[in-house]
């Protein structure tokens, strides 16, 4: 037996939170609890977290994340949730990499040999979408994801809608395969109007057309047009899938591994989602520990689609010099080639955290900021 004898978590650069957890005999695991702009909540957590799970047998993962749910009687939640990922993840990484296996071995093996992947372009106010599309191709993609829209009104004019058309035609007339992110900022009034526009283009799928908070709105909009919809990185455990999956309202799922629990909840997710014959697409636009992590799913879920990947996505070229291989030793095993990653064969993640860097970069490390739109007429608008 290897009880847990230390949970640590360091914020780094540009808006991650690593969590390393060590064993008795000083074997060690690294997870991700990254939640954008609550970085100070889930490191309140995590402490709370370690007073509890210090002493805990670390091979005993379900039991580690079955107490930290049931005994927590208020649960749930981005905050709550993501300090449970960043443990989980490590303590999978730490038991693969004690048995010298990938996680994905633990998982039951795998059913497929690469996972297909796709980036960012655009950034939060689409901008030149057909020379980011081209510098996407030649680093080996074949897909890519972009804001449908800037900030957009209540009911605001149809004109609005008329660029993100054509962005998407512009790179579906590149070649690549293009997922439109509508980021909850459109309301139903619009949402519908837009979803319609696209449909004759071909995205791969619209993303979060309405905030998770209207169900109702969403299957309607789900009635009313042919995009695959996908949704799913504001919602944080199996509990909060299950309305979407009996109302039969979404096509793909997008589980965030940092904030729905980590590993262990995103798998059952996942098989929740193919009994309803919905496809897996889990939300990454996080760190290397993050993606690493959902390499493993998608190597070992039958209905895992596509990953995504923040590679040279707009947070991390605005926080300057820091992105998913800045902080591990190994970033050949990201590689993306005709839009694939090459399964993971590293003990554990397959990664390997370059610990000093973490640690140096975290004596300094801000939150990151909180960002949001404002309108013409001085009212807040959905980020």
């Amino acid at each position: 037996m290897a009880p847990i004898t230390s949970i640590e978590y360091f914020r780094v650069m540009p808006r991650w939170l690593f969590v390393k957890i060590t064993d008795r005999d000083n074997r060690t695991g690294w997870g991700e609890a990254s939640l954008e702009g609550h970085t100070e909540a889930v490191e309140g957590t995590l402490a709370g977290f370690a007073t509890r799970f210090t002493g805990l047998e670390a091979d005993d993962i379900e039991e580690v994340w079955q107490q930290g749910w049931r005994k927590s009687f208020y649960r749930g939640g981005p905050v709550f949730m993501s300090a449970l990922a960043g443990i989980d993840i490590a303590l999978w990484d730490l038991k693969a990499r004690k048995l010298g296996v990938p996680v994905w071995q633990l998982l039951g093996g795998k059913v497929r040999d690469r996972v297909a992947v796709y980036a960012w372009i655009g950034g939060d106010r689409p901008g030149d979408v057909e020379s980011a599309a081209r510098g996407r191709w030649g680093q080996g993609f074949r897909a890519v994801k972009m804001n449908a829209t800037e900030d957009v009104g209540w009911l605001d004019s149809p004109s609005v809608l008329r660029s993100s058309v054509e962005r998407l035609k512009t790179v579906r007339n590149s070649g690549m395969d293009a997922a439109l992110d509508f980021h909850g900022r459109l309301h139903k009034p619009m949402a519908k109007q837009l979803a319609k526009a696209l449909e004759p283009h071909g995205p791969l799928f619209i993303e979060e057309p309405l905030l998770s908070e209207h169900p109702e709105g969403i299957k309607e909009l789900y009635g009313l047009t042919t995009c695959p919809i996908a949704l799913g990185e504001r919602l944080y455990s199996r509990w909060d899938f299950k309305r979407f999956l009996e109302d039969r309202s979404v096509d793909v799922i997008q589980p965030d591994i940092s904030h729905c629990g980590g590993i262990s909840e995103l798998k059952r997710i996942a098989s929740m989602a193919e009994t309803y014959d919905i496809a897996v697409a889990p939300h990454c636009p996080l760190g290397p520990i993050a993606l690493a992590a959902c390499l493993q799913i998608g190597i070992s879920t039958a209905n895992h689609q596509i990953q995504e990947m923040s590679l040279g996505i707009h947070y991390n070229v605005e926080a300057g010099d820091y992105d998913i291989n800045s902080y591990i030793t190994n970033p050949e095993v990201f590689n993306v080639k005709d839009g694939f990653v090459e399964k993971l064969t590293g003990p554990g993640l397959g990664i390997e955290i370059n610990e000093d860097l973490v640690r140096q970069v975290a004596k300094t490390a801000e939150p990151w900021p909180l960002a949001g739109f404002v309108g013409k007429d001085g009212g807040y608008r959905e980020w």
